[in-house]
């Protein structure tokens, strides 16, 4: 097998990943993106194509594709059936299929000992969130476009219409867009906001952690400020009601 450049990159950060998780410094701070969820994996039919972030697909390697999520995010997947854990870095978009949440390598499948099934309910949580770059909202977009053209807008909208028929009317509510350690990277999303074009943007401390939010939304709004986020990049969101 010819060594590539490719190849040599992501050979040399998976090894950096398991060193940063046995030093236990890879999992210091893990909050819970998404539980319940379904994951796939793909494997030899895509076995060295390019992924969204240029990168060579490698089953071998312990990536994942996301539709959203920041390149470079380290996710830490649990197989809810049998507690089984890995950590995995997204270096592609996917999967496209409505039902499914995100499309692990064939190495991080057999870690969690899906293989024979195929799918797997999971628990995700971010361990550490990747750079928001250009390429990263470039090809989010693009696949919540390939989304909503296999699926309609049902594929972009279904989560936030379920949530805003248990929005209690004359109730306002705090949009979520990331949260994080660093307050720095905080400040860069805010910015971020702010040049899409939204205002209310806030930053609240939960201890440690720094939360970007637009704040006071009205019930009645919320469905338009999220759908307004999804189509400048920012997909993924939490709402949070004012007390």
């Amino acid at each position: 097998m010819v060594k590539t450049a490719d190849n040599l990159n992501m050979k040399r950060f998976d090894f950096l990943l398991v060193l940063l998780v046995l030093c236990g410094t890879g999992t210091l701070f893990a909050s819970v993106y998404k539980t319940g969820v379904t994951a796939s994996y793909y494997a030899e039919d895509f076995h060295g194509k390019k992924t969204s972030n240029g990168e060579r697909f490698n089953m071998n390697a312990l990536t994942c594709a996301h539709k959203s999520l920041p390149f470079n995010t380290i996710l830490k997947v649990t197989n809810l059936a049998n507690g089984k854990t890995v950590d995995v870095r997204v270096n592609d978009r996917g999967p496209f299929v409505a039902s499914r949440e995100i499309d692990l390598s064939k190495a991080a499948a057999l870690k969690l000992g899906m293989i024979g099934t195929g799918t797997a309910k999971v628990k995700l949580e971010i361990v550490k969130q990747g750079p928001n770059t250009k390429l990263s909202q470039q090809t989010a977009a693009s696949a919540t476009k390939i989304m909503k053209k296999l699926y309609g807008d049902s594929a972009t909208t279904e989560n936030t219409a379920s949530a805003q028929k248990k929005l209690p009317d004359g109730t306002y509510w705090d949009i979520q867009i990331g949260a994080f350690k660093s307050k720095d990277n905080a400040k860069a999303r805010a910015k971020e906001l702010s040049k899409a074009g939204f205002k209310d943007i806030v930053l609240q401390n939960y201890g440690e952690i720094v939360r970007v939010a637009i704040k006071n939304v009205p019930a009645k709004k919320v469905s338009e400020v999220q759908n307004q986020l999804a189509s400048k990049g920012f997909t993924e969101t939490t709402l949070r009601q004012r007390k």
